[in-house]
């Protein structure tokens, strides 16, 4: 049997582009999470994001006249995803309150390893050896920044390492469903689908909290980076495949380390320097151009 074609290189950097976006996006998301975690938790502040996001996909699908492509199609696999997907968010929401943002991302990019690691069960592509050396370069440098037992390990790390097992799961299935399913179908049953997870979650104490006037911009902001990001990542996704476009996503680690030390005054520890260095070789050698197709 003969071995797909490795990406051109075109689709790779479009699909880099696209995941440049998705890094923009989830930081942004970091910083109004923190800001309205005082007052809501994990399950609310899920509840009333998607309800912006449904809101805001409607209104740009409509816009858009592209209502009429979104499809009760493949809900099976929107179901499965989106448990992934909101278990992985609600966990990551905790942990960016409760440890260092940098040390969050870091743990989460244990994702793309998983990634890696499953596309070939769930998705049928193939583990290359550069793709393998690339998750392993990836996770070594994850290792230099989160440097496990010198650190000591609380439930935020442990909430931080479990969502990106929760967001390898989601972008597994993400990359099945765009296989047949458009962006805007997705996104909208994300938003959909979530709201009921949500409002399941959130309400199963009889109380759900009413976010204050403060909190509503954060809210929407959330709402909207989020949004953003998923449509960034389907894209990317769509592009090229899972086990290609998740590495990408090591980036956020220094874009996120700057965005704590500079609004947080988070130490800007040399050790997530040295760590983002090796990580950024990781993406390098997963994205380059290769002209042997079964390396």
């Amino acid at each position: 049997m003969s071995l797909p074609v490795d990406l051109p290189s075109s689709e790779a950097r479009r699909a880099a582009g696209w995941m440049s976006g998705a890094i923009v996006s989830f930081s942004t998301m970091a910083v109004a999470g923190r800001a309205v975690s005082f007052e809501l938790d994990t399950f609310e502040l899920m509840l009333y994001r998607s309800l912006v996001g449904i809101a805001v996909v409607v209104a740009v699908a409509g816009f858009a006249g592209k209502l009429g492509s979104i499809r009760a199609r493949r809900m099976g696999l929107h179901l499965v995803r989106n448990v992934f997907h909101f278990s992985g968010q609600n966990l990551w929401f905790f942990a960016i309150t409760a440890i260092p943002l940098a040390q969050v991302f870091a743990l989460e990019f244990t994702s793309p390893v998983w990634v890696a690691l499953f596309a070939p069960l769930v998705l049928g592509e193939r583990l290359t050896r550069t793709r393998l050396i690339a998750a392993l370069l990836g996770f070594a440098g994850i290792l230099i920044v989160a440097r496990p037992g010198v650190v000591s390990i609380g439930p935020g790390q442990v909430a931080a390492a479990l969502a990106a097992l929760g967001f390898a799961g989601s972008a597994l299935f993400t990359r099945r469903l765009t296989r047949t399913e458009n962006v805007v179908s997705i996104l909208f049953w994300l938003t959909v689908i979530q709201i009921f997870l949500g409002l399941f979650c959130a309400g199963i104490d009889a109380e759900i909290a009413w976010p204050s006037a403060m909190s509503w911009p954060w809210l929407v902001l959330i709402g909207v980076a989020g949004l953003s990001a998923h449509y960034c990542l389907t894209t990317a996704l769509s592009l090229a495949p899972a086990s290609v476009v998740m590495p990408m996503d090591f980036l956020r680690l220094p874009v996120i380390a700057l965005v704590g030390w500079i609004i947080y005054s988070e130490p800007l520890d040399p050790w997530i320097l040295a760590g983002g260095a090796v990580i950024l070789g990781a993406n390098w050698l997963n994205v380059r151009p290769r002209s042997v197709t079964n390396r």
